[in-house]
Order: structure tokens, then sequence, then C-alpha cells
């Protein structure tokens, strides 16, 4: 396995592979790798030649107050989980490789931003955006793997790629969970006991949302008073969002129809978590 930390050391390797007819698929990670990621890196072996994971905690994703400063940079540990999963690259630069001057051009993706994270991380998605055209760009792979979890990301990286007319596929691949349901995240070290014990029922009321749709009610309201009613049993859980929204420009919507998103996020203390479930209950 290689370790990349420039754009000029990436694009080499990535060249000659791409020489000796090999298809390429990038993992973008920020690192503190879990078996979230170790999921997708297995799916992108499945189907590509050759593995690029990408380890960078991109600033311009973080707002003000958020934990930029303190998110988990376990770079040693990080390259020894790639390496045991087979990656052929790790892409890892510092901030002034990927940002060597002040960035004034930026990705914005429009309606998609306006409900969920967004409302509560204004110029999230921007930075998300940027960085993984940047990355795109720099790899320039042939199939991007993305996870579930991060739902309303994955809907706006497509649609950026669409839009924009990259020759990549992206691939969203589904939540990895602990046992107890939680959904698999670097910012559950964050959590103590008590508290991991106490965000599973994140994950209770995306099941009672399912359950409810699948005994065919339809009214995203009392889906979402009852959601509301399991995460409130949880004392040291502060609800941010609990939305229901179309998969495509996720907007919200009063009744269930198609493919939709059950999305939530919530703070437990200092941290943040997020998690959903797509739907899709086609014609009925």
């Amino acid at each position: 396995m290689k370790v990349a930390k420039t754009i000029e050391s990436v694009r080499r390797l990535v060249k000659a592979a791409r020489r000796d007819g090999k298809k390429i698929g990038l993992v973008p990670t920020m690192g503190a790798l879990h078996i979230g990621h170790i999921s997708l890196i297995e799916t992108a072996a499945r189907s590509c030649d050759f593995i690029v994971v990408s380890i960078f905690v991109n600033p311009t994703q973080f707002g003000p107050g958020e934990d930029f400063q303190r998110y988990p940079r376990p770079l040693e540990a990080d390259l020894e989980i790639c390496k045991k999963a087979g990656v052929d690259v790790v892409f890892a630069p510092t901030t002034e490789q990927m940002y060597p001057q002040e960035n004034l051009t930026w990705v914005s993706v429009e309606k998609l931003t306006e409900q969920l994270c967004s409302r509560f991380r204004p110029g999230h998605f921007r930075g998300v955006a940027t960085v993984c055209a940047k990355l795109f760009n720099i790899v320039e792979p042939d199939v991007a793997f993305f996870g579930q979890k991060d739902g309303q990301q994955a809907i706006v990286i497509r649609r950026m790629v669409d839009d924009l007319n990259m020759p990549l596929e992206i691939v969203v691949c589904p939540t990895v969970r602990e046992p107890d349901g939680l959904a698999v995240s670097s910012r559950n070290q964050y959590l103590t006991d008590a508290q991991k014990k106490e965000a599973t029922y994140i994950y209770k009321s995306l099941q009672k949302a399912q359950e409810m749709i699948n005994a065919s009610i339809t009214d995203c309201n009392a889906i979402i008073s009852q959601m509301r009613m399991i995460l409130n049993q949880a004392p040291s859980i502060k609800i941010e969002y609990i939305n229901i929204v179309d998969d495509e420009m996720v907007q919200s919507t009063d009744r269930i129809a198609g493919k939709v998103l059950v999305a939530v996020a919530v703070r437990i203390g200092s941290t943040r978590l997020i998690d959903n479930i797509m739907i899709d209950v086609g014609g009925r």
C-alpha cells in the first residue's frame, strides 16, 4: 500500500494503474476509520481493481463552534486498517495541499440543501460538495463510494455529479449498525456508555416509522409524532429535527408516496448524531 500526501503523487499512482487497465474506486473519508468505512472499502474491492481511500478532515464543511479541532485524527491506526483491507493508495493531504490559497471557487447544490442538516449547519454542504469535486478531479475515479448514513450528502453528491457531467458513478452503500442498531459513526467515540445506550432510541424511532409505513400509514405528521415520542424517552437526547422528505429534491412531504428519506438529527451532550432510512412504497 502506498501513502500519497500530495496531489501530484496520487495522480501519478492512479495514472499508472489506469494505464494497466485497472478500474479506479475512491472511498472519501475524514479518517477515524471504523467498520462502516471498511464495508465501503470491501464493496469497492468487489467492483474495482485499484482502491484509493482519501483521509482528509475538511475544514470547509465545519461551521463556527463545531468539532473541527477535536475531530479524531488517528492516522497511523487508519493506515493500518487500510493496509489490512487491501487498499492500494491512501491519499492523506494536508489542508495546505487541498487549499493552498484562499478558496474563491465553491460548488453549491441548490434546493437539495434547504432542508434537514442544512438548516442547522449553514455552509456545510457547500464545503462537502466542493471538497468532493476537488477529490474527484484529483483522483479521477471511475466509481466513488458513500454511506447511506449520510443520506442527504449522498443525494447532494449524486446530483452534483449528474449536473456537472462528471465521468464517474456514485454508489451508496447501506448503513452499518452496531448490534443494538446504533449507526456506526466516528463521533460515537465522544459518547459515554450511558449516552450510547440512549442513542439507540434514534434507530428505534426509525424502526417505528418503517413499521407504520408498512401498516399503510401515510400521514407524515402522525409518523413524526410517534418518532418524537420514542426519542423523548431518552433524557439526554435533544432533537434537532425529524423529517420525511422525498429522495430526489429533499423537500418535506405531508404524505408518504414513492421513495422517501426518513431522517433524524439529535444532540446528546455536545455530540451531534444523524441517522436515516430510505423507504420505497412504490405506487402504493
